[in-house]
């Protein structure tokens, strides 16, 4: 894989993580995501 895609998939991840981490549980609930799958949901939404 290209290591600028790659640096580029870590760096969304990252941002994702922390926007999530953010967010209320509430927020969460809403969009059907558990606080302790946060990791697992960025890294999928992010390809990694």
């Amino acid at each position: 894989m290209n290591v600028v895609r790659t640096l580029n998939n870590w760096r969304k991840f990252r941002q994702t993580v922390t926007e999530l981490g953010r967010m209320s549980p509430r927020e969460l609930e809403d969009l059907g995501i558990e606080r302790h799958n946060i990791r697992r949901f960025a890294g999928t939404a992010n390809g990694l």
